[in-house]
């Protein structure tokens, strides 16, 4: 249930509080379930190349900011910034494609959003953000509430005790610039959209509440679901029952002492798959509130080289997609955007998506679960970290929970990936088998992957070589043979894979500008693209073991890295669709391939 809020949360006084600070909290589960009043729409913006809204001269940190949203009380007062006077910007959205001046601009803008509130007693608010790229500080009323770090996963804060009778300010600082010690790292294949990018909203709950709950089935063998909850707070003897009217089960259970329960049954749902995706209407009481959502139930497992869906062999026949609007580029953020992108995957015959290379927003995996699309999750720990970092450890690990924590009630969701095309060494191996249990000591219940790169080559045999064989359920890997090398050499080329998992072709493909056409040997031709495709999946038959593949890409996206004029023009060409949505001769080539499988 998602109403906007006529009125507006717990008051301590129409004073604002000079000491009290808020509350920085583990993620809210499924937050659109609650009563919300939404934050998008126009904010003020303020671009701040130097800083000086929160440095001084000397780089330090000062008290009387931005964030203060001075004005002047006297003639003579000096205050060189004004949020009402500045220009305003579409929330959720990127600076980039919003304001031309900031199209390259990497750096920090600071915005600002007043709403009224009004006393509501025996209530807390949280103040929610889907996310914001990169680093951000924020303020409610003065008041500096949480720092966040990281651009893809959600988080919130408790501001009830900040909020006043009457106009609320919230401002955020949002700096995108990239370090060598972050995650993702300097260098990365997609473009730095900047900004508040995805919804941010008010968020209405009792003062005990329910932080986490977890529905799952947990065996095809007597259909038994696993059910536990885990409040905000660790108190004791907290009422929760469990509905599902449509499965006839209604089970009541009683915290303990840490604000955990858990409870196991029998029933017998019929299960999620991409031909039935169907979902069941779950109610959850906490005492006397309640919360809704749909949950789907299905088993994912492996048997040996097979990828078992519900018991039985499937092929993923996937397409990778990066979070951007289907026609013409920028962050995408809604339900509409979503639905476009996933249609047009679902015209080229997948059943299957892998979220490239960093958590999508939420309604990139609630719209595939409805039209029955599995997907694969990932964390953008992208080319070179810095492994030795304990912070750059902290920060992906970060991630990753808020990853699993917002999606692990979604069906569809089979694999977590923990890291892409990373160059080999212990450090690395230490770094990302940490992460790798870290995840399934989170989430017993999916796959592990990520996407490895093959290493070992002689003449025409490739040997897939990775010491994280031994931490993931499926291996899997990029391959991009006909473009990157031994171009027109795929017919030759045969694959060693020396472990006893399932097989992911996790990238391959090559690019090419719609509408350009020539010989199937030149660059940059559809015709050169098709060709390729042709190759490749000729050549991916051969491959003993193969479960699934996720070509790059959908659709052309920007990036900063592909500056060919007249060709690129700042777009990464690998899309099976223009950036307009419009289809390229490849598309075809692989549809037919997944007719076949």
């Amino acid at each position: 249930m998602k109403t906007i809020l006529s009125v507006m949360m717990l008051m301590v006084g129409a004073v604002l509080p000079q000491v009290v600070a808020a509350e920085s909290l583990p993620l809210i589960q499924n937050v659109n379930a609650y009563e919300t009043m939404s934050l998008n729409g126009e904010w003020n913006y303020i671009v701040d190349v130097q800083e000086e809204g929160y440095y001084d001269y000397r780089m330090k940190p000062m008290q009387w900011g931005f964030f203060q949203n001075a004005k002047p009380q006297r003639p003579e007062d000096l205050i060189e910034y004004d949020f009402d006077k500045s220009p305003t910007m579409q929330i959720p959205g990127d600076w980039n494609t919003q304001d031309e001046r900031l199209f390259f601009y990497e750096g920090t803008v600071w915005f600002k959003k007043s709403f009224q509130a009004v006393p509501m007693q025996d209530y807390r608010t949280l103040l929610y953000f889907g996310a914001v790229n990169y680093d951000c500080h924020v303020w409610v009323n003065g008041k500096e509430v949480g720092h966040h770090v990281g651009g893809f996963t959600p988080f919130n804060f408790d501001i009830s005790d900040l909020l006043i009778e009457g106009e609320n300010t919230i401002i955020v600082k949002v700096d995108n610039k990239r370090h060598a010690e972050a995650v993702p790292t300097l260098i990365f294949d997609w473009w730095n959209y900047g900004g508040i990018t995805r919804d941010v909203m008010l968020v209405k709950v009792p003062p005990v509440y329910l932080e986490d709950y977890n529905l799952q089935l947990t065996s095809l063998e007597g259909r038994r679901l696993s059910f536990s909850v885990k409040l905000n707070k660790p108190e004791a003897d907290h009422t929760v029952t469990l509905s599902i009217p449509e499965l006839k089960i209604k089970k009541t259970i009683k915290t303990a002492a840490d604000g955990t329960a858990s409870i196991n049954m029998k029933a017998k749902p019929q299960l999620w798959c991409p031909e039935n995706p169907k979902r069941y209407q779950v109610e959850i009481t906490l005492d006397n509130s309640t919360i809704g959502d749909s949950i789907g139930f299905r088993m994912i497992e492996t048997r040996g080289k097979q990828i078992l869906l519900n018991g039985q062999p499937i092929f993923l026949k996937g397409i990778s997609i990066h979070e951007e609007k289907p026609n013409g580029g920028g962050r995408a953020n809604s339900t509409e955007d979503a639905h476009t992108l996933l249609s047009w995957a679902k015209e080229l015959g997948c059943n299957f998506v892998r979220l490239a290379h960093y958590p999508h927003n939420e309604y990139m995996v609630r719209e595939p679960e409805r039209m029955g699309i599995l997907v694969w999750s990932e964390i953008p720990c992208y080319w070179t970290i810095a492994w030795k970092n304990p912070k750059t450890y902290e920060n992906a690990c970060n991630q990753l929970t808020d990853m699993i924590s917002r999606d692990h009630n979604r069906a569809n969701v089979i694999i977590w990936s923990i890291a892409n095309e990373t160059p080999h060494s212990a450090e690395r191996d230490a770094f990302l088998s940490r992460l790798a249990k870290q995840a399934r000591s989170l989430d017993s219940t999916r796959l592990i992957s990520m996407a490895m790169e093959v290493t070992g080559a002689s003449n025409y045999v490739n040997r897939l070589n990775d010491n994280m064989n031994e931490y993931v359920d499926v291996v899997s890997f990029n391959q991009y043979i006909g473009w990157y090398r031994d171009v027109n050499d795929a017919p030759m080329m045969t694959w060693e894979i020396p472990y006893d998992k399932p097989v992911i072709i996790s990238e391959f493909g090559g690019g090419a500008k719609f509408g350009y056409h020539g010989a199937k040997n030149q660059r940059w031709t559809e015709e050169f693209q098709e060709n390729l495709y042709r190759e490749n999946t000729a050549m991916l038959d051969k491959i003993d073991g193969l479960a699934g593949t996720t070509p790059w890409i959908l659709k052309d996206f920007r990036s900063p890295r592909r500056v060919l004029p007249g060709i690129q023009d700042y777009y990464n060409r690998k899309g099976l669709f223009s950036d307009k949505g419009e289809k390229k001769l490849a598309f075809y080539v692989l549809k037919q391939w997944y007719e076949g499988k």
